[in-house]
């Protein structure tokens, strides 16, 4: 979307800038105090930034009016214009709030306060990481949302920012390009399609793939290149012919070529693992129609000259994206057995979805803003809550990407009216999203009329009917992320609700309860329960232990902290080892040896420790060092009869690393057990180096043996706790070594 005023006026730097010739791109459909107004406001940015410069070497100034003149392409009113020339003044020069106040108003000072909170916020710096503590780049992503909620001009500007810098990117070093790229590709691009702001999207997300993977980016530039004039001559070909076809209907239209956008294409091409050449949108049409039911038409039309694509097809009238998108598509298989992308929309629903919020931010008589624009950022809103009710910062984050940034499916209620969900979203966050009490009553669910469970992942046009009990009230299951019985952060905040509402006592024994069980599956011994809530940031175990059962805080959390713990553990153990001496990593890799040199390690058969359980090595005669459990009975028997062939080890484990690990499977036989079972396995990555099965002909009891290879407690904790949910299963734990 570089706007032809960035290098007809001199923008871009390489000419003199022609502010005149600015000026009057800038004055459409603007009177002449707000045109004096903004020519105020560009000398007082010229005046406040003399002398400074970008890291392109242009004078910063520049900079400024490039952000303007995006925000005037998206047509926005000119106090934002101002703003957005002035928008870096208070953080980089002399000027002052009261300055800005006084000579251009409330409104315009607001803004460049709003936008100069905002630039001290991870992700939208050019020259800071992020911070490393999640908690801190969490409260700041929800003083963000904030600054949306209240004035979605604040994004809208510092969107336009990033755009430039994203235009300039290549005058930084590669790693800060690389950062700032995947900074734009993973939270502001989606952002601003969230607001419906396609202009801008298309743009960062070609920029960034340029900078994250250059070699695909040149590749399909090239590609698009190559056949070039045969492709503009092919898409005026069937351009034509549908304007005349649509001309005899009486359908007024406008008919044109649409720009290809590189990312898509890219998109496209890694999702469907398909070639260049089987892209359908590379070359694509777009039809503006004046009428909703001229869109149907014209989509006869189409069908009607050439053959559809099957599969290709979607009605966004009808069923509306997220940002409010409308539009027909489909894919045609044209003239000489090429696919061409159609799109047909009103001039409104084109309107839209170039600018997307930013058409809507037209003052009406008595300052009130266009219908409907309050119910187009009331997610942001939404959001404001989800930081009150997290108490962990990463879930914070997550349910924003997850919420706000992720692709979503449409669902019907029985009635016929559309949910919009985040893409993986279940019937219990569908009963979240009608009403609460609703979700809290949830026992079952049917999709298109037939029972499904409640983790089943919802598509695209399946009507769901929530089947309900009086006074009904949630599990804890439903907060455990291996179950994946929740995606959205209204189910979740909805669910923890309910649970800090309930007796603290009660809680109490629960979260003991859940937690002992936990340690017990893990087979993890001898846990300082008290030690470990000190870790987790709490005074009291009591507290602590209701936090548990409330669902504040996941067990994959505490199973990772007392791994740490477990570590230390160790250190400490090897600090009072009486022959002390810098420590030797194995040859393995994975364990430190202390107080010999280096030595051939192997993990015991008979205990199959993993990073996180306190370990012992023993030296054996001709194979190196067994490493055992200190739990492990054998290494109990080795300690009273060879003490002094014992010594002090302790994990140094990578994060790449697996170990192989026992566990038992107690079950009723059915037919597919084992397929299902070793299904939960393959699906999180897990390798099964041995497996076996004994069924007991009198009771149908199966005990079922495996040994599989694992990373972390987290990870253990989380295949235990998916096949435990199985039918037909009754335990899934770690097996005790002899």
């Amino acid at each position: 979307m570089v706007s032809r005023a960035t290098s007809e006026f001199g923008i871009d730097g390489k000419h003199p800038f022609d502010l005149e010739g600015w000026l009057t791109h800038v004055h459409n459909g603007r009177n002449e105090s707000e045109m004096r107004s903004i020519r105020r406001a560009y000398e007082v940015a010229d005046h406040a930034h003399s002398g400074q410069t970008r890291a392109s070497g242009i004078p910063y100034i520049l900079h400024c009016v490039a952000v303007a003149d995006i925000l005037a392409d998206l047509r926005m009113d000119s106090n934002t214009i101002i703003a957005a020339l002035l928008h870096d003044t208070i953080e980089d020069t002399a000027v002052t709030l009261d300055d800005l106040h006084q000579q251009f108003g409330e409104d315009v000072a607001t803004l460049v306060a709003s936008v100069t909170k905002m630039r001290r916020l991870p992700g939208w710096r050019n020259d800071e990481p992020l911070p490393d503590k999640q908690h801190l780049y969490a409260e700041n992503l929800r003083k963000m949302v904030l600054a949306m909620a209240e004035d979605v001009r604040v994004v809208l500007i510092k969107l336009a920012d990033r755009t430039h810098n994203m235009r300039t990117l290549g005058a930084l070093s590669k790693e800060r390009r690389q950062r700032i790229a995947r900074e734009t590709l993973e939270i502001v691009a989606p952002l601003a399609n969230r607001l419906g702001i396609w202009q801008v999207k298309w743009e960062l997300e070609d920029l960034a793939l340029k900078y994250l993977d250059p070699e695909s980016y040149h590749y399909i530039a090239s590609k698009l290149d190559e056949r070039r004039i045969e492709r503009l001559e092919y898409i005026d070909t069937f351009v034509n012919t549908l304007k005349e076809h649509l001309a005899q209907a009486g359908i007024k239209a406008m008919v044109k070529g649409r720009p290809k956008h590189l990312y898509s294409i890219w998109r496209k091409m890694t999702r469907k693992q398909l070639e260049f050449e089987n892209i359908f949108d590379v070359r694509a049409v777009r039809v503006v129609v004046e009428e909703i039911s001229q869109c149907y038409s014209a989509l006869g039309i189409v069908h009607s000259l050439w053959s559809y694509v099957p599969g290709e097809f979607d009605d966004y009238i009808a069923t509306p994206k997220g940002n409010n998108y409308r539009s027909l598509h489909t894919a045609v298989m044209g003239s000489e057995g090429k696919t061409v992308e159609v799109q047909i929309r009103t001039q409104d629903m084109d309107h839209h979805a170039e600018y997307g919020v930013a058409a809507h931010w037209r003052y009406k008589e008595g300052g009130r803003f266009e219908e409907g624009f309050n119910e187009k950022v009331a997610w942001l809103r939404q959001v404001l809550e989800w930081k009150e009710e997290a108490i962990d910062a990463s879930d914070f984050i997550d349910q924003f990407k997850s919420d706000v940034l992720s692709d979503r499916v449409y669902v019907l209620t029985p009635k016929g009216k559309i949910l919009d969900l985040p893409q993986g979203a279940t019937p219990i966050d569908f009963a979240y999203a009608i009403h609460t009490d609703v979700g809290h009553g949830c026992r079952g669910a049917e999709v298109n009329g037939r029972i499904t469970s409640l983790s089943h992942q919802l598509k695209n046009g399946e009507q769901v009917k929530i089947l309900n009990v009086k006074n009904g009230s949630p599990t804890r299951d439903w907060l455990n992320p291996h179950l994946g019985y929740i995606k959205t952060s209204r189910a979740r905040s909805r669910i923890l609700q309910w649970f800090k509402h309930q007796d603290f006592d009660k809680n109490v024994l629960e979260g003991r309860k859940l937690l002992e069980r936990e340690l017990g599956r893990l087979n993890v011994g001898g846990t300082n329960l008290e030690k470990l809530a000190r870790r987790m940031k709490f005074e009291q175990l009591d507290s602590f232990m209701a936090a548990i059962a409330r669902g504040d805080i996941k067990m994959g959390t505490v199973m990772n902290v007392l791994q740490e713990s477990l570590h230390e553990h160790s250190d400490s153990l090897r600090d009072n080892f009486k022959q002390k001496s810098t420590p030797r990593k194995s040859s393995s890799g994975d364990v430190l040896i202390h107080g010999v040199g280096d030595l051939l390690t192997h993990m015991a058969n008979c205990c199959k420790p993993v990073p996180g359980d306190p370990i012992v090595g023993y030296i054996t005669q001709g194979r190196g060092v067994t490493i055992h459990r200190r739990s492990c009975s054998n290494a109990m028997q080795l300690r009273s009869e060879n003490n002094v062939r014992l010594i002090e080890v302790g994990w140094e484990g990578e994060a790449n690393s697996t170990y192989p690990v026992d566990i038992k499977v107690i079950a009723f036989d059915r037919t597919g057990l084992l397929r299902d079972v070793l299904s939960v396995l393959t699906h999180d990555s897990v390798n099964i180096l041995a497996s076996k099965t004994h069924t007991n002909p009198n009771n149908l009891q199966v005990d079922m043996m495996l040994t599989i290879e694992i990373s972390s407690l987290d990870q253990l904790s989380r295949v235990l706790t998916k096949i435990s949910q199985l039918p037909n299963v009754q335990e899934a734990i770690r097996n005790k070594g002899r």
